[in-house]
């Protein structure tokens, strides 16, 4: 394989093809990757520790085949495109913050332009005329101020912030890098990724599912310092953004609209449940340019998780405890923390055990640190 780091990675290339490997492994996701990564220093180790992990389960374990990554870091060469890994320098450091972070990202473009002071902008793909003009002067202003405005290429409110802010801009796309969506938009993605950047998640020739966008909001919102909401419907994905900002401790703003258009009700809404109300780019400014990490929003702010060092997984027994975990878990949410006091095991173990699950398919994690059982296993 030619490699799929690019040039001048300390990361060698069999390691680099490994941890691409190991993320596409069945029940492999972001958690477990870091926590295989902490307990077996390497994705080659890892892989090869797969198998006995998921003994669990009612059947054997295989990884990712090899030639399937094979082909696809060819796309990704072919996409023009490369691979960032988590622990790179250039990783985006408000990102690399979330539990949820992507261990491996695709991204085209400049990658400088998300290590500037970001703010995310997302809205209603049926935006009125004014909202999307809105939107551009916003972004428009927000660029020229020095921020990179971060947006989703979705029709509406996404589109006019990209094209406002354009080239200083970022289109994070719930498909494969490869994969122009909504077509509408194959131009202006195109636009972004050679003289702005674009960033997938997925993997090359991947067409977008209903769950991966909120899996794309979530880098949406891990980008940026703030996320200003123009105009949004109740129960709208911009709304899941904007609540995915606040639990990561980040700005959430909305501009308010009128009571009598239900395309206003989701930022009205939002500014009810303690978002911060904006009406021009200057106090987007102020509020971005004083943060601290200490948001002024109230809006679903989630209460701190305790802390877990994973390295400490490196010296924990993958077995104590495993059978007890599983007793105590249902298909209701629970906080890994209550497990540990409950089970009286070690922290190490029960996070090896909840780890040796999920490789099984039989645990489900959610957000906030929550963990049940999957609804597969019952």
């Amino acid at each position: 394989m030619t490699g799929p780091t690019g040039s001048g990675q300390a990361l060698s290339q069999p390691e680099a093809f490994a941890r691409i490997r190991l993320l596409r492994s069945p029940n492999i996701g972001p958690v477990s990757y870091t926590q295989l990564l902490a307990r077996f220093g390497t994705a080659e180790a890892a892989l090869e520790a797969l198998p006995d992990l998921a003994r669990k389960g009612k059947g054997g374990y295989t990884p990712a085949h090899a030639d399937r990554i094979e082909r696809e870091v060819a796309e990704v060469r072919k996409a023009g495109a490369r691979y960032l890994f988590h622990d790179q320098p250039d990783y985006p450091e408000l990102l690399a913050e979330l539990e949820s972070a992507p261990p491996i990202l695709t991204c085209r473009g400049d990658l400088s332009l998300a290590s500037a002071p970001c703010v995310a902008m997302v809205g209603a793909r049926n935006a009125s005329a004014a909202a999307a003009k809105l939107a551009r002067n916003f972004a428009s202003e927000l660029a020229q101020a020095g921020f990179t405005v971060v947006s989703g290429l979705a029709r509406g409110i996404d589109g006019a912030a990209h094209e406002g802010a354009f080239p200083r801009t970022i289109g994070v796309i719930a498909s494969g890098i490869d994969i122009a969506y909504p077509p509408q938009h194959a131009d202006l993605q195109e636009q972004i990724a050679r003289e702005g950047l674009l960033i997938a998640e997925q993997p090359p020739g991947t067409e977008p599912r209903g769950r991966h966008f909120p899996s794309r909001n979530r880098i949406i919102a891990g980008l940026a310092s703030g996320t200003l909401v123009v105009e949004a419907a109740p129960k709208s994905g911009s709304l899941i953004t904007a609540r995915l900002a606040g639990e990561a401790g980040r700005e959430v703003m909305a501009i308010p609209g009128s009571p009598l258009d239900t395309r206003s009700l989701g930022c009205n809404q939002l500014i009810r449940d303690g978002a911060v109300l904006v009406q021009s780019p200057e106090e987007v400014i102020e509020l971005l340019e004083s943060f601290t990490g200490a948001p002024r929003s109230s809006f679903r702010v989630a209460e701190d998780a305790p802390e877990f060092d994973y390295s400490e997984l490196a010296e924990a027994d993958p077995v104590e405890g495993g059978e007890a975990i599983s007793g105590l878990l249902s298909t209701a949410p629970i906080a890994v923390d209550e497990l540990i006091r409950q089970s009286g095991a070690s922290a190490p173990a029960v996070h090896m055990a909840l780890l040796e699950l999920e490789i099984a398919g039989e645990l489900e994690r959610h957000a906030g640190g929550l963990v049940s059982l999957s609804g597969a296993s019952r």
